[in-house]
């Protein structure tokens, strides 16, 4: 047995194993690209390493056998920036796309690209639920969003963006569901929450928190529910047929609206605070005076609102919307909606697991503007088409057939692995950017779709090599290998074959052992928990 130090605490450990499963066999997790269970270790990502005390210096965990007397730190801040410095380096020369530039660009976060797939293989039902994930009023915002995830769409480089809106409106204009089981929520933890306002962001919350088995009452002083959304667009651009199909579903999940009622501080204060578990303010616009109205206290800073938890001075009271900040989009208000409303379920102590913050995640890596020559790598599968237009004008929107038509021309530019990238999990840990080692160029992207079900994007790549060692030990007869030297090194499949003959056995091994997205499942959708 061997006596060694981790983290200044005394351990023992078997002869001969690393210090990285030294530290493990403690509790002690120590992060690795390029490390395998199994293989042999040659270090190449630099994300494992310590620091060996008495020597010194930083030494790689996953390499080094542990030896008598050692004493290691594993997460003093001399390692901690020489593992963020590693990461930075492998993010400068890492080609692909985080997540989807429309994702990004959406207020809401909507994941567009998995609702295009969705609606591409027909499954309408399935890409609603998809929409709805993020946003409540998806044939509302079809009408009157702006469209900032067109504008940042990669395959207007080519011909014309994606037209996310009117197919975003399909997804509901179709599969409104007409079955009981679409309402059927559970009522575990069920709380009673009072909403104030019934515009964009009231309406959101609602659906949120009715979604999560809560009941929901919701005000407004109009006889109208619908807030900006009824009273401020012109039929024209919005008919109101549509607004309210929109409110009808959230009244079927059980909303209770009471209408034609001006919540005053005496109603606040003596009717609704008692009888609620929490409240959330969603009246539209900043009230000059809410202490007056509301009661509400400015904090040191002189603001009224958190913008950061939505939470007031007032314990459960919450706001979201235009009473935060004036919104120039509804799709703004109706994902400040959403986010009140987790911010309230997180007060209530109801949240499901996954959902205590944003779903939002940072996007560690993106390709910017695609190269001409990435176009046909994009479009390798995508149509060719221009963009559809309704037969039946933009008023009418897509048929079913155009909306399919339509989605199958997205590029698919988002990650196939956003969840299990070990790169991008580690650059959020350790707050690792792409900037600092990128110089003036980049490569050019490819991807390979030889092989019947794997996808290889070879600039995705950070050569540590394990499918070469999984081909070789597998006894794959092509297999993977090193291609070229120095920095243009890479894997590569040899003797002019393709991933068809290199992958025979060991594909599904090899896909997930990588630790990026270079090597994918072509219909692979991963997803984070919302």
């Amino acid at each position: 047995m061997v006596k060694l130090t981790i983290d200044h605490i005394p351990v023992e450990v078997q002869e001969g194993i690393s210090v990285m499963d030294a530290a493990a066999t403690f509790g002690i997790t120590i992060p690795s690209l390029c490390f395998l269970q199994g293989l042999s270790n040659h270090p190449s990502c630099m994300i494992c390493l310590v620091k060996d005390l008495d020597r010194g210096h930083l030494v790689p965990s996953c390499a080094m056998p542990v030896s008598d007397g050692m004493n290691i730190l594993t997460g003093c801040a001399e390692v901690l920036e020489a593992r963020k410095e590693a990461l930075e380096l492998l993010l400068s020369d890492h080609v692909g796309d985080c997540e989807a530039p429309c994702r990004i660009s959406c207020p809401a976060f909507m994941d567009i690209p998995l609702m295009n797939r969705l609606i591409g293989s027909g499954n309408f039902e399935q890409a609603l639920s998809v929409v709805r994930e993020e946003i409540a009023l998806p044939m509302v915002l079809g009408y009157i969003c702006p469209a900032p995830c067109e504008k940042a769409c990669k395959r207007k480089q080519i011909d014309q963006p994606v037209s996310v809106c009117l197919l975003k409106r399909a997804t509901a204009q179709y599969e409104i569901p007409q079955n009981d089981a679409f309402y059927s929520i559970s009522l575990d933890n069920r709380k009673k929450v009072a909403i104030i306002g019934t515009g964009p962001a009231g309406l959101a919350a609602a659906f949120s928190l009715l979604s999560s088995g809560h009941a929901c009452v919701l005000y407004d002083q109009h006889e109208k529910a619908g807030g900006t959304l009824q009273y401020d667009i012109p039929d024209e651009h919005l008919p109101r047929a549509v607004l309210d199909a929109e409110i009808a579903v959230i009244r079927k999940m059980g909303a209770e609206f009471r209408l034609g009622i001006t919540v005053t501080r005496e109603i606040f204060r003596h009717s609704i605070l008692p009888a609620f578990d929490a409240v959330i303010l969603a009246t539209g616009t900043m009230l000059s005076d809410p202490a007056t109205m509301f009661g509400l206290a400015p904090d040191e800073h002189g603001t009224y609102i958190d913008k950061k938890t939505f939470s007031t001075s007032l314990p459960g009271v919450f706001a979201g919307g235009n009473i935060i900040r004036e919104q120039k989009m509804a799709v703004h208000s109706v994902a400040q909606g959403k986010m009140a409303a987790k911010q309230v379920e997180i007060y209530l102590g109801t949240q499901h697991p996954g959902t205590e913050g944003e779903s939002r995640r940072k996007s560690v890596s993106a390709t910017g503007p695609l190269f001409e020559p990435e176009w046909n790598e994009y479009l390798k599968e995508s149509s060719h088409d221009q963009r559809t237009i309704p037969a039946g004008g933009i008023s009418r929107g897509f048929t079913r057939e155009e909306a399919i038509h339509e989605a199958k021309r997205c590029l698919r530019c988002d990650c196939r692995k956003p969840v299990s990238c070990k790169l991008r999990m580690y650059a959020e840990t350790y707050g690792a950017g792409r900037k600092r080692f990128t110089g003036p160029e980049r490569k050019i992207l490819t991807k390979s779709f030889h092989h019947e079900f794997v996808v290889y994007e070879t600039e995705k790549c950070i050569r540590c090599g394990l499918c070469v060692e999984i081909t070789e030990k597998q006894g794959e007869s092509v297999g993977l290998t090193f291609a070229g030297r120095g920095f243009d090194v890479r894997i590569s499949v040899p003797f002019n074959q393709t991933t068809r003959e290199a992958l025979t056995s060991t594909a599904k091994l090899c896909v997930e052992s990588c630790p990026t997205g270079a090597l994918a499942f072509k219909d692979q959708e991963e997803r984070k928990p919302l």
